[in-house]
């Protein structure tokens, strides 16, 4: 059974680190594709935030949080195929934070097209912050393995 796991640990943090490893390779000085992406979704959803609860969110070059989800996804892929805990929360923390700016369907009437395809990949992605959920729970729910202490030898004459 360990065998099992492991291969379905290294699929599912495979989605994480291709995607990590793709968005670094096309990193450049102005945070590359993925920022130019991210930036009008983060100025949305910026004015979202404060216009709901009045809260300001801090400005800051988008290239840096381009760059903390590409850390957050390589090194939690990683950890989190060897069956670490720190590598899940890592990438739940991740998913909390990109999905809902990422995959921003609220701001678009349900009749459009770009409704579907946010809402899907928003639905995918909690499936995914499901998993890892799970994963996080049982993990934290199995006891951990104990030796087991050896009878002291007697001695039969």
């Amino acid at each position: 059974m360990g065998f099992v796991s492991f291969v379905g640990r290294v699929l599912f943090a495979s989605l994480f680190l291709l995607s990590a490893w793709q968005e670094f390779n096309e990193f450049d000085v102005d945070g590359g594709p993925a920022a130019k992406a991210l930036k009008p979704k983060f100025n949305v959803f910026s004015k979202t935030v404060t216009s709901h609860t009045g809260v300001q969110v801090p400005e800051f070059d988008i290239k840096y949080l381009v760059a903390a989800a590409v850390a957050f996804k390589g090194v939690g892929g990683i950890l989190f195929t060897f069956d670490s805990s720190i590598g899940a929360y890592l990438l739940v923390l991740h998913q909390l934070i990109v999905t809902p700016i990422l995959y921003d369907f609220y701001n678009y009437d349900t009749e459009k097209k770009e409704f579907g395809i946010l809402f899907t990949k928003f639905t995918q992605n909690l499936a995914l912050l499901g998993a890892l959920f799970f994963f996080i729970g049982m993990k934290n729910s199995m006891p951990r393995r104990q030796h087991k202490k050896k009878a002291p030898k007697t001695k039969t004459f």
